[in-house]
């Protein structure tokens, strides 16, 4: 009887083996690449090529199984935790031997040492982990999170602290969508920053951690996302491509007004006000570039990367599962969070929602908007996430731009204030250019605030930085830099900012009464 892998699991979490080999570490390799990452399952009994179950012949599934705990035990360290079970498959007897998820990493043969026998599982295969891979799972084993270690070599800067605080304060403001979900924001203490992570005392000195630094300014040149248009279905050639670097809540929101500006977008007028609309779910593509940085291996050199093609949107992220954590498991809301320090930064900041929400949230989203069901894969050493577009954005259907224009109006059916959109109906603004109709300025006020939305974002950008350009300004906010330009200047006459200094070393000061 010929048997298939996913009759056990999900096939590349399982392995076939007709016997224990001669060279039995080609069978421990497999049972400690399974303990180091995220489980699976021996299969003794059946041949691997052919799928053909052989069985155990006469030999006692029992007295086997003893055998097979008491090698691994004697061979490998530390203690394999596994489950070893006889079956009968077509008359014939297998064992399942099930290695779970090791909370003492990394695990290796004794023989051979921990940096030749760390194995791993990549794509279905077993393989040594790399240096970096090892310190990895080192810290999973000891339950230390990477961003929550000391920057070494860094001092306490007080206003490098102040800025980062202000800036947070002021990125939880402008994503609230209400006066009551803003007063529940507070202002940042150097005392929360330690809470968070960010920042740790040892002795008598706070000095920071890797996540302050990865909220500052990162060292690493690695830390970037590279954004990439491609013409057609493969990565061949670019239309557009941009590298973004600086503080990585900084790099979220570049790479998201990159998706926005290469992504179909139109409206719908509901009563007085236009709603416009992306083709596809851009609260959830937010949503999916943060969970890419906050999930990361920071130890791991490669980079994010956000692809859009003619039929989806992909973005890699470096670094596998995190500790044990299945694909499965993702998918229905579990987290395991690497980064817990620039997790608890993010959540304050609202860039998420919540630990483990994402997925779930992306796949409904998708539902919603009758869109095909978005993957979610490890893919080598990293994470990817795939979210296919409806018609290979090529037509417009009632989409009013075409992939690759530069039309990159507020708003969306699911961005939030603060999230360079607009709500429905408020401060609709395209290109610089007010759309009127029937004679009416479609830059309306609802007469509840006697500042635009728009305005409103430019002014807290403003407060969280008053070096802050008008290109900058107009990058962040999504409009073109001539909207930005008109718009300071009706703040300018409504004394709400005024310039300070230079026009180059000069900055930008806000008279908010709020």
């Amino acid at each position: 009887m010929v048997v298939q892998k996913e009759l056990f699991g999900e096939g590349k979490h399982v392995e076939f083996k007709a016997d224990i080999p001669k060279k039995r570490e080609r069978f421990l390799k497999d049972v400690i690449a399974f303990s180091n990452t995220s489980g699976g399952k021996v299969i003794l009994g059946v041949e691997d090529e052919t799928r053909e179950v052989v069985g155990l012949g006469d030999r006692n599934p029992f007295k086997l199984a003893d055998a097979i705990a008491n090698m691994v035990s004697d061979s490998c360290t530390p203690e394999i935790n596994m489950e070893i079970t006889p079956k009968t498959i077509d008359g014939k007897t297998v064992l399942e031997i099930e290695v779970f998820p090791g909370r003492l990493r990394p695990y290796y043969l004794i023989s051979a040492g921990r940096e030749k026998s760390a194995y791993i599982r990549v794509n279905g295969t077993s393989r040594p982990a790399h240096s970096e891979k090892i310190k990895e799972l080192e810290m999973e084993g000891r339950r230390i999170s990477y961003d929550t270690l000391l920057e070494i070599g860094a001092k306490y800067d007080a206003a490098a602290v102040s800025k980062l605080m202000e800036s947070m304060y002021r990125t939880a403001l402008a994503a609230c969508r209400s006066p009551e979900e803003r007063a529940d924001v507070h202002p940042l203490t150097v005392e929360k920053l330690e809470d968070f992570g960010l920042l740790r005392k040892e002795g008598n000195s706070v000095l920071p951690t890797r996540a302050f630094t990865l909220l500052t300014q990162p060292i690493d040149r690695y830390v970037k996302i590279q954004c990439a248009l491609f013409k057609g279905c493969e990565r061949d050639e670019f239309i557009d491509r941009k590298e973004f670097r600086g503080p990585v809540q900084e790099q979220v929101e570049d790479a998201f007004q990159f998706v926005l500006r290469h992504i179909n977008r139109g409206s719908t007028i509901e009563g007085l006000y236009r709603r416009d609309r992306y083709e596809l779910p851009t609260r959830s593509i937010r949503e999916t570039i943060a969970n890419a940085c906050l999930h990361r291996s920071y130890l791991d050199s490669g980079s994010i990367q956000v692809s859009i093609y003619d039929d989806r949107l992909e973005v890699d992220s470096p670094g596998m599962l995190f500790e044990g954590l299945s694909v499965k498991d993702a998918l229905s809301g579990k987290s395991k969070c690497r980064n817990k320090a620039i997790a608890e930064a993010f959540q304050y900041m609202k860039i998420i929602e919540g630990w483990g929400t994402g997925l779930p949230r992306l796949f409904a989203q998708c539902r919603e908007m009758g869109l095909p069901e978005p993957k979610f894969e490890e893919f080598g050493d990293g994470v990817k996430v795939t979210i296919y577009r409806a018609d290979g954005g090529a037509g417009k259907d009632e989409f009013g731009t075409k992939n690759g224009e530069d039309d990159t109006r507020n708003g969306g059916d699911d961005t939030k204030t603060g999230e360079f959109g607009t709500k429905n109906g408020e401060n609709d603004t395209r290109n610089g250019e007010n759309d009127t109709r029937n004679g009416e300025n479609d830059t309306r006020n609802r007469g509840d605030d006697t500042v635009k939305v728009s305005e409103r974002l430019i002014l807290d950008l403003l407060k969280s930085d008053g070096k802050m350009t008008q290109d900058r300004l107009a990058d962040r906010l999504g409009v073109s830099p001539s909207t930005v330009k008109r718009k300071m200047a009706e703040l300018q006459n409504k004394g709400l900012i005024e310039r300070v200094g230079s026009t180059k070393s000069g900055c930008w000061k806000v008279n908010d009464p709020r």
